[in-house]
């Protein structure tokens, strides 16, 4: 495991024991889902905040401009933190611990369901529903498009994959007659 990944988790889990004293577990997540996805976004705003030339001090004033004010002080503390100790580049691993680790505490899982079309919204509750029935957790349900599956559909839940789709039937007959 990387040093990274392991600092990034100590992160996540401190933010959380906070966000969890002050009611804010769902809220920061999706404070730190926007942040994450605004850098991503904007190319030239995630080369600046992560360039070693700049001073952290101009960091963190560009994200005071940016975020202060816009979402919670807790997270926006943790934010400063991470960029006055060098560890900017985390934020995204930050995010993949955090929510796991809000999952975790309660309850819920994400359900990558991958299609080879949209689901409908009553598609994914049932969906959702139905995989709920088989962890004992709380589904939410992302849905990714993948038109190679032809049919069907492939449900990845952590590091489970409940694949009931046509390619995968397919795949799983041409191995059956090769071994045959």
């Amino acid at each position: 495991m990387s040093a990274d990944i392991v600092v990034a988790k100590r992160y996540a889990k401190a933010l959380f024991e906070v966000a969890r004293e002050k009611s804010l577990v769902t809220e920061i997540e999706e404070e730190l889902r926007s942040i994450v996805k605004v850098i991503e976004e904007n190319a030239d705003l995630g080369k600046l905040l992560n360039h070693p030339n700049i001073t952290t001090s101009a960091k963190i004033d560009l994200l005071k401009k940016l975020f202060e004010g816009n979402v919670s002080d807790v997270l926006f503390n943790t934010l400063q933190l991470l960029f006055s100790r060098g560890r900017e580049a985390l934020l995204p691993q930050l995010l993949i611990d955090y929510i796991r680790i809000v999952n975790d505490a309660l309850g819920r899982a994400t359900a990558i369901v991958k299609t080879p079309f949209a689901l409908s919204e009553s598609s994914q509750q049932t969906a959702a529903a139905q995989f709920s029935k088989v962890t004992g957790k709380t589904i939410r349900v992302e849905n990714v498009v993948d038109p190679a599956l032809i049919g069907g559909m492939q449900v990845r839940i952590g590091d489970r994959l409940y694949d009931g789709s046509l390619l995968g039937k397919l795949d799983r007959f041409e191995k059956f007659l090769s071994n045959a």
